[in-house]
């Protein structure tokens, strides 16, 4: 009998990235420095690129031991998220410590028995809100372990976990229409008004949610297996007491999305909201200050993974910048569009920020760096700001489905013990797909005169 030949796997996520680092690091030495002039802008306090400005400067060449001092750099840089990580995940397994999430996921299953498949557009609905009002990500990871007790007992594998939480959210936050880090500052750095579009962007939003969960009711059925039995000590229903604390879960995601939208809130006051909460469930539970932050201690262990992998995420991006060589790839990207028809110009732009997403993760950063070089380029096309911003959003927002650098979706996947090549092979088509969506989108946006 012939060997089959072995598949080929991704390396470990920590080889992986730091090969990306590597060879971010590499790309230092043989692409050519240059920079854009940059100017505050007082409303936002970010510095923003002014259009034209681009020239080489001279180079910034990063060696091996600089590219493996950018790791705890990188970690150092993304502190703020990684608090978030540490304490959301310590605020559930405060709330999982109380028992409540396991006897209301035996009674949502009993209640849906000869209907389980409804349980998947449910919880993607839910992740997909968090996408649109609020670039859900990082709060993800923590919650992953109670989604593994719920595919377990529904019967389905990991991938459904994570396609029905990260992959709902990022769906949600590429077409939403008020994402407030990636539409909203594309707007507001395009000059156009908040919100406008809204319509137009909501159609094609449920087009794509109807896509995604549809697809992923499709491959939970094919794949299937054996229900886990459930324990004598879970088969009790939802006590009361773990109302109050699903209450209590659900005010404080309401209080973080007001929090961002209308007071501007970042990472460290959503840390300190959801630190909050775990405190006050814990202290309901009976489980006294103690108790508390002992199961604050057992959350932040088993985030320490998730939060290393986001810090070596970051250490690309520092590479980069330290190279003076983010300018360059952006000025490589965009120059080419300049001489094609403006639908041509328009579906180039997608490919470009999707190529730029991979060492530029954040899509806000992304924003800040590349809307000001296309507003100019689309008006001298004749081409509406709103398709520029569209463009944007379906090429960096759609790539976090992908890319190994986006932190939080490597560290989602570790949570949920779904190998990145795995995760890759199952969402490629699905990625595609939303692509191509949003290709006859820009297009009609284009028809429309949007």
């Amino acid at each position: 009998m012939t060997a089959s030949p072995p598949r080929f796997a991704v390396p470990h996520p920590l080889v992986l990235l730091t090969v990306c680092v590597g060879l971010a690091a590499v790309a230092s030495h043989l692409l050519p420095a240059g920079e854009y002039e940059r100017r505050l802008d007082e409303e936002s306090g970010q510095l923003m690129v002014v259009p034209g400005t681009y020239q080489e400067v001279e180079p910034s060449p990063v060696g091996p031991f600089d590219a493996i001092v950018a790791l705890p750099r990188g970690i150092a840089e993304g502190v703020s998220v990684i608090a978030l990580v540490f304490l959301i995940g310590g605020a559930f397994t405060v709330v999982d410590e109380t028992g409540a999430l396991k006897r209301g996921i035996t009674s949502l299953v009993r209640a849906l028995r000869g209907r389980d498949l409804l349980v998947i557009p449910v919880v993607s609905l839910f992740f997909a809100t968090g996408g649109v009002v609020e670039n859900m990500q990082e709060e993800i990871i923590p919650l992953i372990p109670v989604l593994l007790i719920l595919t377990r007992r529904l019967g389905f594998n990991p991938m459904v976990a994570v396609a029905m939480s990260a992959g709902a959210a990022f769906v949600g936050s590429a077409f939403s229409p008020i994402n407030p880090f990636q539409v909203a500052i594309a707007q507001r750095l395009a000059e156009l008004p908040l919100m406008s579009g809204a319509l137009f962007r909501i159609v094609f939003l449920l087009i794509a949610l109807a896509f995604w969960i549809g697809m992923t009711m499709r491959y939970a059925s094919r794949t299937r297996g054996r229900r886990e039995a459930v324990d004598e000590g879970d088969a009790e229903g939802v006590r009361p007491s773990d109302l109050g604390i699903f209450a209590l879960v659900l005010a404080t995601f309401a209080l973080a999305v007001v929090g961002m939208i209308v007071w501007h809130w970042g990472f460290d006051e959503l840390s300190a909201a959801f630190f909050i909460m775990g405190v006050v469930v814990g202290l309901l539970a009976g489980m006294r200050l103690t108790g508390t932050a002992q199961a604050y201690v057992r959350g932040f262990r088993g985030m320490a993974y998730a939060a290393l992998l986001i810090g070596f995420a970051r250490s690309i991006y520092v590479v980069l910048q330290d190279g003076r060589i983010v300018d360059t790839i952006v000025q490589a990207m965009f120059t080419p569009l300049e001489g094609l028809p403006v639908m041509a110009s328009a579906f180039g732009m997608v490919a470009a920020h999707t190529a730029i997403h991979v060492p530029v993760p954040s899509v806000s950063g992304q924003a800040v760096l590349t809307m000001p070089l296309l507003v100019p380029l689309s008006d001298l096309l004749g081409m509406s700001r709103q398709v520029t911003v569209l463009a944007y959003q379906y090429g960096a927002g759609l790539c976090e489905l992908l890319t190994p650098t986006n932190g939080a979706l490597m560290a989602i996947l570790a949570s949920a013990g779904v190998r990145y090549e795995e995760w890759i092979r199952h969402v490629i088509p699905l990625y595609l797909g939303l692509v191509a969506l949003g290709l006859v989108a820009i297009s009609v946006a284009l028809g429309v005169g949007l």
